[in-house]
């Protein structure tokens, strides 16, 4: 029993450490897009689909709406890995 809760939560932090290594060591991501601008006032906010690592821009259809995402500068992103939007 005890074996079994331990390989479970191995696997759950493996899945965690999967998940940041997705979204990049110098990536900050924001709830709010007023918080990202803050954290980069001369860059561009768009919204990153963290089920994805697609970035949407304001305006695009899925900006803020999708159901794993945060606001994130758009540079920060780019040198993450991260794609943009897909037409």
């Amino acid at each position: 029993m005890v074996r079994r809760i331990a390989y479970g939560l191995m696997s759950v932090f493996g899945v965690l450490l999967a998940v940041g290594s997705a979204l990049g060591a110098g990536m900050m991501t924001f709830k709010s897009e007023q918080k990202a601008q803050q954290h980069c006032p001369s860059d561009t906010v768009v919204w990153l689909n963290t089920t994805n690592a697609t970035h949407h821009f304001k305006g695009d259809r899925w900006y803020g709406h999708t159901n794993r995402g945060a606001y994130v500068c758009k540079d920060e992103a780019d040198k993450d890995g991260m794609t943009g939007p897909t037409k």
